[in-house]
C-alpha cells in the first residue's frame, strides 16, 4: 500500500472528530467505522430507494462521481489519481464547460501579449 496525505474538507474531518475517541476502532487501529464494500452499496441502494433516484448507487459509481465533478472544476488529472490511488484517465471525458474553460485561460495569456 502506498501512503499519500491528502487535506480533507470540512465535513469528513468533523466524522472523524466524531470517532476520534472510539474504544472499539481504536482496537481495530481504524479511524472509521468502515462496513465491507457489499454493505455499503447495499446502503447506498437505500439511500437510492429513498431519495428516489433511478441509478445503482455502489462505492464505484461515487468514485466515478467525485472523479468526474473534480475534473469539471478544474482540479488536474494527475492529482486526481494519485487522490483515488490509481490512474484515472477513464475519468477523464472532456466536457464543453472543461473546453471553454481552458479556452478561456489561453484567450487571456495571449490577449496579454497581443494587447500588451
Amino acid at each position: 500500500a502506498v501512503m499519500n496525505r491528502i487535506p480533507l474538507l470540512p465535513y469528513p474531518i468533523k466524522l472523524l472528530d466524531k470517532y476520534a475517541n472510539d474504544p472499539e476502532l481504536q482496537v481495530k487501529g481504524k479511524l472509521l467505522p468502515v462496513p465491507s464494500n457489499q454493505k455499503m452499496n447495499s446502503y447506498l441502494k437505500e439511500i437510492a430507494v429513498i431519495c428516489n433516484i433511478c441509478k445503482n448507487l455502489t462505492t464505484h459509481i461515487a468514485r466515478y462521481t467525485f472523479a468526474s465533478l473534480t475534473i469539471e472544476y478544474g482540479m488536474p488529472i494527475d492529482i486526481i489519481a494519485k487522490i483515488l490511488g490509481h490512474t484515472t484517465r477513464h475519468y477523464a471525458k472532456v466536457s464543453e464547460a472543461n473546453i471553454s474553460r481552458e479556452m478561456q485561460k489561453i484567450r487571456s495569456i495571449l490577449n496579454k501579449y497581443i494587447l500588451g
